[in-house]
C-alpha cells in the first residue's frame, strides 16, 4: 500500500520546483535590465552632450526664436538640449502660429507626458533591478546549501558565485538608474520652466497666461 506524502512535503517540493524553474529566467531578466540601463545611459550621455556643447543657446532663447519665426521652428528646434524639448519647441511654435493659447497649453502638457514616460523607464529599473538581483541571489542558495550538506564544496562555490554576481548586477542597475532618474528629473524640470517662461513672455497681450503644468511636483513625487 502506497502512503501519500504529507501535504507539507508536497507544498515544499512545489515551491522548490518553482524557484528552480525561475533561476534561468531571473538571470536572463537581470542581464536584460543591464542592457536597458546601458541604453538609457547612452541616451543620457547624448542629451548631456547636446546640453553642454559649446555655443549652444539657452532653451528660452531657442523657443523665442522659433516663436518669432514659426516657419524656421523645425530648424531652430534642433538646438534644443533634448529630443523632448526639441519636439516641444516645434509644437509650441506651431500652436502659437494658430493664435490659440489653449494649444500652447496642450503642447506643454504633451511635453510633461513625454517626460513622465522617459522617467518611467529608469524608475522601473530602480525597483526591478534590486528585486531581480535578490531573486537571483536567493534561488541558487537552496541547491548550494544542499551541496554543503553533501560535502560538495565545489558545487557550493559555483552556486555562491552565481548568487553574488546577481547581487552585484541588481545593485548596479538600481543605483545607476536611481542617479539617472534624479538627474533627468532636475534637467527636465528646468527645461519645462524655460519653455513656460518663453511662452509667457511672447504671448499676445490679449491672451490669458499659459497655466502652469506643475510638472515639478508630479515628476518629483515619482523620482524615487
Amino acid at each position: 500500500m502506497t502512503v501519500a506524502p504529507p501535504l507539507a512535503d508536497v507544498v515544499t517540493d512545489a515551491l522548490s520546483g518553482i524557484a528552480q524553474a525561475l533561476e534561468v529566467p531571473v538571470h536572463v531578466a537581470a542581464i536584460v535590465l543591464l542592457l536597458v540601463l546601458a541604453l538609457e545611459l547612452g541616451r543620457g550621455l547624448t542629451e548631456a552632450w547636446r546640453r553642454a556643447r559649446p555655443g549652444r543657446p539657452r532653451l528660452v532663447e531657442t523657443l523665442a526664436r522659433a516663436l518669432a519665426d514659426p516657419g524656421s521652428a523645425p530648424h531652430v528646434a534642433r538646438e534644443a538640449p533634448t529630443p523632448l524639448a526639441e519636439r516641444a519647441v516645434r509644437d509650441i511654435a506651431a500652436a502659437r502660429a494658430t493664435r490659440r493659447e489653449e494649444a500652447v497649453e496642450h503642447a506643454l502638457a504633451d511635453y510633461e507626458l513625454g517626460v513622465q514616460r522617459r522617467l518611467d523607464r529608469t524608475r522601473m529599473l530602480v525597483r526591478a533591478g534590486p528585486a531581480l538581483g535578490l531573486m537571483g541571489t536567493l534561488i541558487p542558495l537552496a541547491p548550494g546549501l544542499g551541496a554543503l550538506g553533501r560535502g560538495d564544496f565545489q558545487a557550493l562555490a559555483d552556486d555562491l558565485q552565481v548568487a553574488f554576481a546577481a547581487t552585484v548586477v541588481g545593485i548596479l542597475v538600481g543605483t545607476v538608474s536611481f542617479t539617472l532618474t534624479l538627474v533627468r528629473t532636475r534637467v527636465y524640470t528646468e527645461d519645462l520652466a524655460a519653455l513656460e517662461r518663453a511662452s509667457a513672455s511672447t504671448a499676445p497681450a490679449h491672451a490669458p497666461p499659459v497655466p502652469h503644468v506643475r510638472v515639478t511636483e508630479s515628476i518629483g513625487e515619482h523620482a524615487t
